[in-house]
């Protein structure tokens, strides 16, 4: 029988394998469990804290700011604004980019904040508000925004004033810095109305002026508003409206003058009731004055008239007139017509013969500083928009969009250029 020997060689191999194998039972043990000795240790403190951030909630407070940020073309009335739900504002502030700050109101509640006026056109807004939640935790918002650049936003220059008190024969006037395609909605975000209860429609002369008008003249004593509605209006492709305001005017007694260029001499009535009789001289056969209704739109104590303006000019291209200081003067159309005085003819041309290039010429004196002269005292019983009829002159009745004169369309004509 044979005897087996384990020689050394054969005992240190299997005491190798051995070892690896109980290596590798130790290598496993030690990746399935862990403990601090066998991670290495570590910061026990540093750890807890991280833990305790990650566990912490933040607040409910939802902050939103309005335009979003990077927004442009915004509002420059009502766009800005800052809402909170589940909290309430503590802070909010709102600068231009330059640093300039914006005066604003948190409302009662600490719900709401909003500018306190209007912002200005093509400027950089930064706003950044803090809200709390019933926890007593902030919340933060941050949002920057641009307003509408005039290049891209129109407005509407109006006549008369808001407060002024002007004559029967006003038009509420407006006239846009831009041309106007889409019509109908801008005049939809314009309303006029009138405590009379008179209805009031708009015409539009062109692309870029619309005026407001009753079917007869407006009622004395009665108030007119206007409101402006353009704010986001689009009036063409990519231009915005950017106006919102109420306009109020009141309308004064009803005189209307009546300018007979046959019998040289006007009629002033009041109520219907004739009041005053003044001697006119009218535009020569030559240079004939309109016809028709025609509404006082500017008043000047003295203005300078020169011919060369309205095409009357010498051979050597000068004013066929230039008189610097013509008294008592107001304007009928656009074109140039006046009622004005006139001191450098003589007192006899009043009410015998027509001598002006186009305008009525009522009696005056030099400075305008004398009140007992017919001119002086037409110009003082006179408001913006009293109307001043003109007959029997020769000429064609004045274009109703030359000056604010339309009037002299049929109601039905006046309708007919309303884009409502």
């Amino acid at each position: 029988m044979e005897k087996r020997v384990m020689t050394d060689s054969k005992r240190r191999k299997g005491l190798v394998a051995a070892s690896a194998l109980l290596g590798g039972m130790l290598v496993l043990t030690a990746c399935s469990g862990g403990s601090k000795s066998a991670s290495g240790g570590g910061d026990s403190t540093s750890q807890a804290k991280v833990d305790e951030a990650a566990a912490q909630k933040s607040s409910q407070a939802q902050i939103k700011i309005t335009p979003g940020d990077g927004s442009d073309n915004a509002s420059i009335n009502n766009a800005a604004k800052v809402t909170v739900t589940q909290g309430t504002l503590t802070q909010v502030t709102m600068t231009t980019a330059a640093g300039t700050p914006v005066t604003g109101q948190i409302s009662a509640d600490k719900k709401s904040w909003a500018p306190t006026g209007q912002l200005d056109r093509a400027t950089t807004y930064k706003v950044a508000a803090t809200a709390t939640d019933s926890e007593g935790r902030d919340a933060h918002e941050n949002a920057s925004f641009t307003t509408v650049a005039p290049a891209h936003s129109f407005i509407g220059n109006f006549t008369p004033e808001s407060g002024s008190t002007v004559g029967v024969g006003m038009p509420v006037s407006i006239d846009f810095d831009k041309a106007i395609t889409n019509k109908a909605a801008v005049q939809k975000g314009i309303t006029v109305t009138s405590s009379s209860g008179q209805e009031i429609v708009g015409h539009w002369f062109g692309a870029n002026r619309l005026d407001f008008r009753p079917e007869s003249y407006w009622k004395e004593g009665s108030t007119v508003t206007m409101k402006l509605n353009l704010d986001g209006v689009e009036g063409t492709s990519g231009i915005y409206g950017v106006q919102q305001k109420t306009v109020t005017f009141k309308i004064g007694r009803n005189q209307v003058s009546y300018v007979d260029a046959k019998t040289k001499e006007m009629k002033i009535t009041q109520d219907g009731k004739t009041v005053k009789t003044i001697p006119i001289s009218a535009g020569a056969p030559d240079h004939t004055t309109y016809q028709g209704q025609m509404v006082i739109s500017e008043k000047f104590t003295q203005t300078r008239m020169n011919g060369a303006t309205v095409g009357f000019k010498d051979s050597d291209g000068k004013g066929e007139y230039d008189i610097k200081d013509v008294p008592h003067a107001m304007r009928l159309t656009t074109s140039g017509t006046f009622i004005h005085g006139n001191y450098w003819g003589a007192p006899s041309v009043f009410g015998s013969v027509n001598t002006s290039h186009g305008c009525v010429g009522l009696q005056d004196k030099k400075g305008a500083n004398d009140p007992d002269t017919p001119a002086a005292w037409f110009y003082s019983h006179s408001l913006i928009g009293d109307v001043v009829v003109v007959s029997n002159t020769g000429d064609k009745t004045v274009s109703p969009d030359n000056g604010l004169n339309g009037w002299n369309m049929s109601w039905d004509q006046w309708k007919a250029g309303s884009a409502a």
